[in-house]
């Protein structure tokens, strides 16, 4: 599928999805039509743009040139000279922005209500928060209208989000990404992230983000031989969880374990305190340092579009002591001490993301004191330089639940390989080769995939033969003259996709195909730009059917096969 097809509907999916709130910067169509045709036009012409067709959104307190930086803040927007180091990556490598997300007003909260723009609702129950602050950018991706899109990550606010939405967070170690061209909340250890629906378009991604090859990084720290070693606190050192969460996160523990993971219990405790010292001892006074002197000159002009909640908690830091500082400074190091001594050789701690998903108007009630909650797992680990990832792990009462891993510093990739085993099971749409009986169709089989269910696609795409070995189709989606061609969608490991996603040769690619139900899920389609003379097959329905058509004229008589109807205009 082309990039300006992705484009349009894209947009057509913001159209349908009616949540405005999502957003607060969204580029023209025809602006992001033109620099997708861009994309293509090098791409036809042999370029290599290894995140060419993919659409991304930034929080809007990442700056993106043509578009205000307004951290959530009308008051405070500025229009930036030039895209932040992240984004301007991410473009370069052939991914096109679509604008800038609402979030908590200056990353100041887990919740994502707390911005002039709007309340984002979440995703899956628009009664219930999305998480924030990074709150627009993983309800954009987790209703489809982006592949990946950019957080941040101070307190939580690159996992929250991503648990409570159903998809993907990395948390990177601090300074592997780039913070300039960012509104800080916390300087010191902010940290920019990426949301996506699975792990490897999430690494994709921030491959890309990361600093340049050739940066020196520290080793890696050592490890034994050995199977993974995971660290698991007692469930009853979890504190308080909404009802059925404990029995998933039992469920993913369970997970880890028959995947071959080696277990060992872990105390908690200078996690949760160092957590409680972010928002409640001295090191709030540095949100009050990123902006706290444009908070106070708008509170002096009555306020207008400050959040009063955030408004609170930044000109509340200004009166923190600096001997206050200097003593957290050193309970804070002892925390750090004891916390990574708890950790000792394991490669990673698994909690649950968040202890709980409240309503907005559960929020609304006790602003405070429910935010105070949802970081509870997540405050301490910027504080204690740790790495992260977030990923779905189940559902309970028919909303996602999430869990995270969490280790040291540059054990990203590690963080990822492990996670791998606790994703859930996704869907991949066939049309031809790895139809079942078809030659390719043992590559699904070895990826441990099953059959789910035999449908459709929707009337909008034609399909083509393409002179291959093996042959195979190829499955282009089109605006008008389309037809529904046999699908089997299968379901295969979350891990598995992406195994099957590295081994896919040009000119396949993997897409959003959409079903006969109006459902969409990963699919195999082809670039309609290199089908040059491959004859168009639509007429046949189903690759199948086109592949036997020798055996049908044999049998029937009839050009046509068996049980197709016969084609008309075309």
């Amino acid at each position: 599928m082309s990039t300006v097809t992705q484009v349009r509907q894209a947009y057509a999916r913001i159209e349908a999805v009616d949540r405005p709130e999502i957003w607060i910067g969204l580029r023209p169509q025809k602006e992001v039509e033109a620099e997708a045709q861009a994309i293509d036009t090098r791409v036809a012409a042999g370029e290599h743009l290894p995140l060419a067709g993919r659409l991304f959104a930034a929080k809007g307190n990442i700056d993106v040139h043509g578009l205000p930086t307004t951290a959530g803040c009308p008051a405070y927007a500025y229009e930036p000279e030039a895209d932040a180091p992240v984004v301007a990556r991410l473009r370069a490598a052939g991914a096109v922005v679509l604008g800038t997300t609402n979030l908590d007003q200056f990353a100041t909260g887990l919740v994502g209500t707390r911005s002039p723009y709007g309340a984002v609702r979440n995703a899956i129950d628009p009664s219930r928060i999305s998480g924030g602050s990074s709150s627009g950018s993983a309800v954009a991706v987790a209703l489809g209208i982006v592949d990946f899109a950019l957080g941040t990550d101070t307190a939580g606010s690159g996992r929250v989000p991503a648990a409570f939405n159903g998809i993907v967070g990395l948390k990177p170690t601090r300074g592997l990404v780039p913070t300039t061209g960012v509104v800080p909340a916390c300087a010191s250890i902010d940290c920019v992230t990426v949301f996506a629906r699975t792990l490897p378009e999430a690494e994709q991604a921030l491959a890309h983000m990361a600093s340049p090859p050739g940066r020196a990084l520290p080793p890696l720290p050592e490890r034994a031989p050995g199977p993974w070693r995971i660290a698991v606190p007692p469930l009853d050192r979890l504190g308080e969880l909404d009802e059925g969460w404990a029995e998933a996160y039992e469920a993913a523990v369970a997970r880890l374990a028959a995947a071959g993971a080696s277990l060992r219990t872990i105390d908690l405790t200078p996690f949760t305190e160092a957590a409680a010292m972010l928002y409640g001892g001295a090191f709030v006074a540095e949100r009050y340092t990123a902006v706290g002197g444009f908070v106070d000159k708008l509170v002096s002009e009555g306020g207008a579009g400050l959040d009063p909640t955030v408004a609170g908690i930044i000109t509340r830091a200004r009166h923190i002591p600096a001997h206050q500082l200097f003593a957290d400074q050193d309970r804070l190091s002892a925390l750090r001490g004891r916390a990574l001594a708890e950790l000792d050789d394991a490669d990673a701690l698994l909690l649950p993301t968040a202890p709980g998903h409240p309503t907005l108007a559960e929020v609304a009630a006790d602003p405070l004191a429910a935010n105070a909650r949802l970081g509870r797992f997540t405050n301490s680990t910027n504080l204690f330089d740790l790495a992260a990832v977030a990923v779905p792990a189940g559902e309970v009462g028919g909303l996602p639940f999430g869990v995270m891993l969490i280790g040291p510093a540059f054990t990203d990739e590690r963080l990822a390989r492990i996670a791998r085993a606790l994703e859930p099971e996704t869907y991949v749409a066939v049309v031809g080769a790895h139809l079942s009986g078809q030659p390719l169709n043992p590559q699904l089989l070895a990826l441990a995939a099953r059959l789910d269910r035999t449908t459709t696609t929707a009337p909008v795409y034609r399909l083509h033969a393409l002179p291959t070995t093996p042959p195979k189709p190829g499955l282009v989606h089109v605006d008008e003259g389309g037809a529904a061609i046999e699908t089997e969608v299968w379901r295969l490991p979350a891990e598995g996709l992406g195994r099957l996603l590295s081994t896919l040769p040009r000119p396949m690619t993997l897409g959003s195909v959409e079903l006969a139900d109006g459902s969409r899920v990963p699919g195999f389609l082809c670039e309609p730009g290199v089908l040059g003379d491959a004859e168009d097959i639509t007429r046949y329905g189903s690759w199948r059917a086109y592949v036997n058509r020798g055996q049908a004229r044999a049998t029937t008589g009839d050009p046509h096969p068996p049980d197709r109807p016969h084609p008309t205009d075309e």
